[in-house]
């Protein structure tokens, strides 16, 4: 299985750049995983909320093959511990799945086109992050997980 993660918007921190790629480098012993940065749009301030969801989810669309299981990282999500998210993770190897995108939306959410194809929606938080953290937060999430699914010493429960 691959995971793919698709997030909108560039990380303009180095800091955070450089613990993203850390966390992918120790992901590639467990997994396929890809990060793709979607671009932000331009001119959004001739757009309205609507308008800026439903192109940001035109682009999402673009990147997603027939196959896909699409899981939105969304405030309303489903609130899971860093087992059951790894437990998750298994279900879906376990299922024979190609490929399993990630994404996370832009600052006003996903489109209705996005969430009617999503097929889960997971929460980190009920609290507020900004999306060039959640990055970093889910892709040390995935490797948590995988240390989890393989015993290694890494998460204490």
């Amino acid at each position: 299985m691959t995971i793919k993660l698709l997030a909108i918007g560039k990380t303009d921190s180095s800091s955070l750049q450089n613990l993203i790629a850390t966390y992918q480098k120790r992901l590639r012993h467990y997994i396929k995983f890809e990060l793709e940065i979607i671009p932000d749009l331009k001119n959004t301030k001739n757009l309205t909320k609507t308008q800026q969801k439903e192109k940001e989810g035109a682009l999402i669309l673009k990147k997603l093959n027939t196959t896909d299981v699409l899981v939105l990282f969304d405030e309303n999500g489903k609130h899971l511990s860093s087992v059951e998210f790894s437990n998750f993770l298994q279900k879906k190897m376990n299922a024979g799945l190609k490929q399993l995108v990630l994404v996370i939306g832009g600052p006003y959410g996903f489109s209705d086109a996005i969430y009617a194809k999503a097929q889960g929606r997971l929460s980190l938080s009920k609290m507020t992050f900004s999306h060039q953290m959640v990055r970093l937060f889910i892709v040390e999430q995935l490797y948590r997980a995988f240390t989890i699914l393989n015993n290694e010493p890494y998460h204490h429960s």
